[in-house]
């Protein structure tokens, strides 16, 4: 066994490609190397800023010689076919076997594969991985074609066995390869040469370069943590800022240094944005009063003065940066001052959101419509939530989102606060946009609920109404996060809301716009006339209501745009329940649950659906809930093949007068006791009740399959008996589609 060290030494890559680049270095060589025969122990990839590292352990000495026997063309066939096949094989015409086939005799070739040496083998899956490297974005340089993310200056690459080390011989462009590497490039720039992989990374210790970019990040981590702890402050986390530091730097060397006094009003999001971003540092904050006071930086080496000189740098680097912040600040306090926060988004009009769907000023005045009738859905005030859906976007016009994208509604609150709104339009600039992902929090202020879905269904009901929706892997607009979004704040507030009805009407405006550019066509409140209608009604609701209003050249279109956002409303809300698959999914309830309870109505009302499919799910895991299924799947079995095989349907309902046997007659009591408990509790969308009512059916239906013959002779009997089977059916189908549940 040899063990194999491959060292890549380049100009500087950037932070952000290493930890891809690491992984597409141990893919392609050990992939190439299982390929061509063979076998290892255990890889690992490093990087540093200079360098990417492989080191593979237990690595066979040589791959297998392995004999392969190849079936050919037929003896005969045209003489093209015949030369294909020996340069497939790389043999002679007399080394060919001729053998008996059922169609007669064909040609039979015997291919042997000389195993080869280690070295030769890591030697061209090392070219081959080099040359074809997935580098994002990568470089020529010099007179050669090799390209790299950076100029490759060196290839390091040796097998280790205990005889001793050897280097593996590659020329790649002139880069000859060696058994050597260099240090870090100010403090030991000096070459050396290794003999192993250990010896490799302890060379390179003493080099000032530590090669594990976790064991940089920890480094940093701790002292910068004890750093801050002597100073009384404490380090702000954030674990993605310090993995590109960790790749910003070979030898790191932690320095901590003080935010000048006159910026330290500056709101604290910004200060730490401000430094993350333009100057890779860590926000230091003072745990007494919330404020960030300190920063802490990283420096590639260490210095006489202890990083003094460093420190004085960036600290004048830093004072540029924060002058910037605070000029933008101090301006967009005095817009709002001059203007209010709705002056500063007045701006808004001339800012396109999307071609088709208008303005950003377009945007809020329909999120403002829509946050108004969602208002008393959430507990919300009504003019309370339209107020904050104007003001909710007025930040894009401020100098500190233009610069700080990533504040957007932070800084809208800190306006809104500072222009003396009610606490709940502020609080709503900062949270309509949540919840962002699956782990982000979800509102409950109901202002911020209101203005939060209203957001996030305008996007979404636009861009199905252009025609914009995701499409396999696609989503430019993120509206697979949008839909989740709305998913979480009317789940994770108990929202009752008709999503099909607010979908439509969205939708069929956002088409009258496209179709008519705003002109000609009145604009209806519809949501009183039309609340409550089932979705068969809602089109022709909406045709009379429209037309009514509309001139006489216009009602075509409104018609057509009623019928064309019923359809799309109804894709829509697909999107929405396959959403909803995941969510619940990922909560334990399985598909089949979720699939018998989205064929019941009223399930565009999520919260209602999910209650539901909650209550279906753990009476399912009961005994009586496994054994009813049965039951009920016997019923439904036999009761569609009775119908399909009489070409009736048995509907009417029995007559318990005709039962004979007295488990017959304590079904039809059973029935009549459960249908008088399901119906109010259905009705009062109490769905646990229901489910215990259903479960009280078990015992009869057990009992009555056990003792009564459905298909009996006397057909009057067995009539009747299908149709106490419709009843169990019936019953059962109250509260979920069970014929949709597995088992």
């Amino acid at each position: 066994m040899a063990d194999l060290l491959i060292e890549l030494f380049s100009e500087e890559i950037p932070a952000r490609m290493q930890a891809g680049a690491c992984d597409a270095l141990k893919r392609m060589v050990t992939d190439g190397l299982v390929e061509r025969g063979l076998t290892y122990a255990d890889a690992q990839a490093f990087a540093t800023p200079r360098r990417l590292a492989l080191a593979v352990h237990g690595l066979t000495e040589h791959s297998p010689t392995t004999r392969e026997e190849r079936r050919g063309p037929k003896v005969g066939a045209p003489e093209k076919a015949i030369e294909g096949f020996l340069r497939s094989t790389g043999l002679r015409m007399e080394d060919l076997e001729t053998r008996d086939d059922k169609k007669g005799q064909v040609y039979i070739a015997h291919v042997v594969t000389e195993g080869r040496a280690a070295a030769a083998i890591v030697a061209e899956v090392l070219e081959h991985a080099i040359r074809n490297f997935p580098w994002p974005k990568s470089m020529r340089w010099g007179a050669g074609g090799l390209r790299w993310v950076r100029p490759l200056h060196s290839i390091l690459c040796i097998l280790s066995k205990d005889a001793g080390a050897e280097v593996v011989p590659l020329d790649v462009d002139g880069i000859v390869s060696g058994d050597s590497t260099r240090g870090h490039r100010f403090m030991a720039p000096d070459e050396f040469s290794v003999v192993s992989f250990e010896d490799y990374a302890a060379k390179l210790k003493r080099a000032k370069v530590i090669l594990d970019p976790v064991e940089r990040a920890d480094h940093i981590w701790n002292d910068a943590s004890q750093m801050a702890f002597a100073a009384g402050l404490e380090l702000v986390e954030d674990r993605g800022l310090l993995a590109e530091v960790a790749g910003l730097v070979e030898w790191p060397v932690v320095l901590m240094g003080r935010i000048d006094a006159q910026f330290l009003g500056l709101p604290p999001e910004v200060l730490q944005t401000s430094m993350k971003e333009h100057q890779k540092f860590f926000s230091l904050r003072d745990p007494k009063t919330g404020q960030i006071t300190g920063f802490v930086t990283v420096a590639n080496r260490e210095t006489l003065d202890d990083g003094a000189t460093i420190l004085a740098g960036n600290q004048k680097v830093l004072a540029a940066r924060l002058s910037d912040a605070k000029f933008f600040w101090d301006n967009d306090l005095r817009a709002v001052s001059d203007a209010g926060l709705e002056g500063m988004g007045a701006g808004l009009s001339a800012v396109t959101f999307h071609n088709k769907l208008g303005s950003q000023a377009d945007r809020v005045a329909r999120i403002e419509a829509l946050a108004r009738e969602i208002a008393p859905l959430v507990g919300a005030d009504a003019e309370l939530a339209a107020q904050a859906a104007r003001v909710a976007k007025a930040d894009l016009r401020s100098e500190m989102v233009g610069e700080f994208p990533e504040l957007q509604g932070l800084m809208g609150s800190y306006y809104a606060r500072a222009a003396g709104l009610p606490d709940d339009v502020d609080r709503a600039c900062l949270e309509h946009y949540q919840p962002l992902g699956p782990s982000d929090s979800v509102p409950s202020s109901p202002v911020s609920v209101a203005v939060a879905l209203a957001d996030k269904l305008d996007t979404l009901t636009g861009f199905w109404a252009i025609g914009e929706k995701p499409t396999g892997s696609k989503d430019p607009y993120a509206l697979r996060r949008a839909a989740l979004g709305v998913i979480r704040l009317v789940l994770g507030n108990r929202v009752q809301v008709n999503l099909m009805l607010t979908c439509v009407i969205r939708i069929m405006n956002h088409l009258i716009d496209l179709r008519t550019k705003g002109e000609g066509v009145a604009r209806a409140q519809l949501i009183d006339e039309i609340k409550g209608s089932g979705f068969d009604a809602i089109a022709e609701q909406l045709r009379l209501s429209m037309i009514a209003s509309a001139t006489k050249q216009s009602r075509p279109i409104v018609d057509k745009a009623i019928s064309d956002a019923m359809l799309i409303a109804s894709d829509l809300l697909a999107f929405f329940h396959d959403r909803l698959k995941v969510h619940l999914r990922d909560q334990g309830i399985r598909h089949d649950v979720i699939d018998a309870c989205l064929a019941m109505p009223n399930n565009d009302d999520l919260t209602l659906l999910v209650k539901r499919a909650e209550a279906l799910a753990a009476f399912l895991k009961t005994s009586d809930g496994e054994n009813l299924l049965q039951g009920f799947k016997r019923a439904n079995n036999i009761l569609t093949q009775a119908e399909a095989k009489d070409g009736v349907e048995y509907s009417f309902g029995p007559d318990p007068k005709l039962a004979e046997d007295g488990a017959e007659a304590a079904l039809f009591a059973a029935l009549d006791r459960a249908e008088a408990a399901i119906t109010p509790a259905m009705g009062a969308e109490d769905f646990a009740t229901a489910m215990a009512a259903m479960a009280a059916l078990r015992a009869p239906i057990d009992a009555f399959f056990d003792a009564v013959q459905i298909n009996a002779d006397n057909q009057i009997l067995r009539r009747n008996r299908l149709n106490l089977l419709h009843r169990i059916r019936a019953t059962c189908l109250q509260v979920a589609d069970l014929t949709r549940v597995e088992g």
